[in-house]
């Protein structure tokens, strides 16, 4: 039993990897629209090196976690059969087709219809990436994790956490940019979140094996998930609250909210750790 934080290294790659797929998103569909503005193009690609440091920072903490870097390599022998080295595969492909693209379009050597289609495709494998990373947890042996909350889990991360980081991103570009319509995203994951977190606790209290119930895993699950749902709710609310005063958001102002948005998903992925019940038979229900 634990809160998860054994395992930090998935933590804090499942986590950053989520926010930067979302971030590249955002910030990507802005870059496009921006076709009349070069300056204000390379400026975002400018402030893009932090989706890419963030991004590294995720491999070296996964890579940690498989003991070294040949270990890694290893994984990748089965793709196709395995969910592992499906997600290690496409991660890193969407780390080297957007570093790529970042790259190219730094150094402006890069035609601006074939930057767009690059673009676009480092946009979907971000998709595919934290779909592969669901793909993972996707055990039958495991019924807290065999599950669609898994999923939604997943996908809200990169929802909540990737727009606030695109913005901050943004305002450090100096790009004014229709905010309201991707902080109405961010809180509208957040509210899936809170139903989410709702309707799974109920679910954990009907798992069982014949000698461990899914309830007592984490003993303090519920005050763990309030805290983290605080810190998140505080993080957007550092973007949201200028919006809603008609002001334009500080750059203080943005990165304390993604830090304190990426402290409270990391405290619900520990948690999602923590929840891991082996079984040979369970039951739900």
């Amino acid at each position: 039993m634990g809160n998860g934080w054994h395992e930090w290294p998935l933590v804090l790659f499942t986590v950053l990897g989520q926010c930067v797929a979302g971030g590249l998103i955002v910030s990507g569909i802005v870059w496009m629209n921006a076709n009349d503005d070069r300056i204000g193009q390379v400026r975002i690609v400018r402030s893009q090196v932090l989706l890419w440091v963030l991004m590294g920072m995720g491999f070296i903490a996964s890579m940690m976690h498989l003991g070294s870097p040949l270990r890694a390599f290893n994984s990748l022998n089965r793709i196709g059969a395995s969910a592992l080295s499906n997600e290690i595969a496409v991660g890193s492909l969407f780390f080297a087709v957007g570093g790529v693209w970042w790259l190219v379009s730094w150094l402006g050597k890069m035609p601006a219809t074939i930057s767009r289609i690059w673009l676009a495709i480092s946009m979907l494998l971000g998709v595919l990436f934290v779909w592969a990373m669901t793909r993972v947890y996707q055990i039958d042996t495991v019924p807290t994790w065999h599950n669609g909350y898994t999923t939604a889990a997943f996908f809200l991360t990169m929802l909540v956490g990737g727009p606030l980081l695109a913005a901050l991103l943004l305002r450090l570009a100096g790009i004014r940019f229709r905010a309201s319509r991707f902080a109405a995203l961010s809180v509208a994951a957040f509210i899936a979140s809170i139903a989410v977190v709702m309707l799974q606790s109920q679910q954990l209290g009907e798992i069982h094996s014949s000698v461990q119930q899914a309830v007592t895993l984490v003993p303090d699950y519920a005050m763990l998930q309030v805290v983290r749902l605080l810190l998140v709710a505080l993080g957007l609310g550092c973007w949201i609250c200028p919006l809603v005063m008609r002001k334009q958001p500080q750059v203080l102002s943005l990165l304390l909210g993604i830090v304190l948005v990426a402290a409270g998903e990391v405290i619900g992925r520990g948690l999602f750790y923590g929840l891991h019940m082996t079984v040979g038979v369970a039951v739900a229900g």
